[in-house]
């Protein structure tokens, strides 16, 4: 079921549930990588979508602006929490129950909506109609101003933020979610160690600096896993990330 969250051809999601009938486990917000760039979209989601669906979650496959196609700062941010926000009113559905699912990029933006609740008044994404119970980050981008210094995808933060660390600390401060700790709830950061995208190093900094504040952070580290296995649902890299989020949600 396709469903728009504003009006720009970018702002929907496609939300898919299990069958009628069926008790509803909890919700999993999808949101696909690919760095932020207007080249990727949802159908990355798509497979992760149908086989949540199957085991007995929704699973709302959310698109958004990306760079390029009208995303960036601070469109791409008030994209994914006006979609989170969106499920306050659907039928079947438990706002308390939401979980954020997302790879690459889309682990970033996973990570910074669970931290929504301590964005200052006025900043994109503040003040959440919904609150996630948590998220589960496959190989995220989630340290921008490491990322940025180390030329994690070629200039993908700067074109996202429109600036380097140096030129806006301040709106690092508010985009990153290493910098947005503590969450008060878990992320659960899931990482090859054979990753040459995103490497392991932005899960393992994220996690030690939440923990450090008192998060309930979590590190799996998948030896011997590349990329792109966390979103292929016949892989035990995948089955680690289905894990992360059974325990998420709870029972």
């Amino acid at each position: 079921m396709r469903l728009a969250y504003g009006t720009d051809p970018a702002q929907f999601g496609e939300l898919t549930l299990p069958p009628d009938g069926a008790d509803v486990r909890g919700t999993v917000v999808v949101i696909h990588g690919g760095f932020w760039r207007a080249r990727y979209d949802l159908a990355l989601g798509r497979p992760l979508a149908a086989t949540l669906a199957a085991a007995g979650f929704a699973a709302w496959n959310v698109e958004y602006r990306r760079v390029g196609a009208g995303g960036g700062w601070p469109a791409t941010f008030e994209d994914v929490a006006a979609a989170v926000d969106l499920l306050a009113g659907q039928d079947r559905l438990d706002p308390d129950r939401v979980v954020a699912l997302g790879h690459s990029a889309g682990g970033h933006l996973a990570a910074w909506l669970a931290a929504r609740p301590g964005l200052p008044a006025g900043a994109p994404g503040a003040g959440p109609a919904v609150r996630l119970r948590g998220a589960v980050s496959q190989a995220g981008v989630l340290d921008l101003v490491d990322a940025a210094r180390n030329g994690v995808g070629r200039g993908a933060v700067e074109d996202l933020l429109g600036a380097g660390p140096q030129d806006d600390p301040d709106r690092y401060a508010l985009a990153s979610p290493a910098e947005r700790l503590p969450v008060g709830v878990p992320v659960v950061c899931v990482h090859g160690d054979a990753d040459v995208n995103v490497p392991l190093r932005q899960s393992e900094r994220y996690v030690a600096a939440a923990q450090a504040a008192g998060d309930p952070a979590e590190l799996v580290v998948l030896p011997g896993v590349e990329h792109f296995a966390v979103i292929d649902p016949g892989t035990e890299a995948w089955r680690a990330c289905e894990s992360a989020i059974v325990r998420l949600i709870g029972s």
